[in-house]
């Protein structure tokens, strides 16, 4: 759990593989209605969820909606668990809803589904909660997935990239591209992020490092080379 601006926690999931430790990071942002959860990680993640909501002294009854950022497993898996201890609202784009609500099958995953739950709000891009931090803008950013979206707290310049970005080491990398669908439409979604007055970016792969707009351009650039 680390808090990057008041109001806006990193959280931090982690599994085991055959080789390696990999982690996770959804968010949580305190709004004016409750907490909402920007993603919840793998089916069966929703304990370890809770426990880093309670560090920073959060538990299921504070939460109030759930955004899931798109359809991977390792986003939205533990939302069933999520919503029936909580309640909550959930939110996601209408390129996304169908694969969570189960009218579509994920396109990505080993073909066993998580279990499916209903979109209460369907999203379209520039929406905008009232958070602690600040307005925070839903941003449309496909590539990696249909519907895939990403959040922005202008007034504190942090990005909640969701899977639009990736870090390694630090360091502010592009989407992934052997899990991303379509790298032409993601590169474009780089440079809509690059357009952001971006200081620091939340990554769901690799955590949170410090970048700029630049930097985000760049990435960008060498995509569509």
């Amino acid at each position: 759990m680390e808090e990057l601006t008041g109001g806006v926690y990193a959280l931090t999931e982690t599994i085991e593989t055959d080789d390696s430790e990999r982690a996770f990071h959804p968010a949580a942002v305190e709004t004016d209605r409750g907490l909402l959860l920007i993603d919840v990680g793998l089916p069966g993640q929703a304990d370890a969820l809770a426990a880093e909501l309670a560090e920073a002294g959060f538990d299921w009854a504070d939460v109030w909606a759930v955004l899931i950022t798109h359809q991977d497993g390792d986003h939205a898996g533990a939302l069933a668990t999520v919503r029936e201890e909580t309640g909550a609202v959930v939110f996601a784009h209408e390129g996304c809803a169908p694969y969570v609500d189960g009218r579509e099958d994920p396109i990505k995953g080993d073909g066993e589904r998580y279990p499916p739950v209903p979109v209460d709000v369907e999203l379209v891009g520039e929406e905008r909660f009232r958070t602690a931090a600040g307005p925070m803008r839903v941003v449309y950013t496909p590539g990696h997935a249909p519907g895939h979206v990403s959040l922005y707290l202008p007034e504190e310049r942090l990005l909640l990239a969701a899977d639009a970005l990736t870090a390694a080491d630090g360091e502010l990398q592009g989407p992934s591209e052997h899990f991303t669908l379509d790298m032409a439409e993601a590169g474009q979604s780089v440079a809509r992020l690059a357009a952001l007055d971006v200081e620091r970016v939340l990554c769901y792969h690799g955590g949170a490092v410090a970048a700029d707009d630049d930097r985000i351009a760049a990435i960008g650039e060498s995509i569509a080379a």
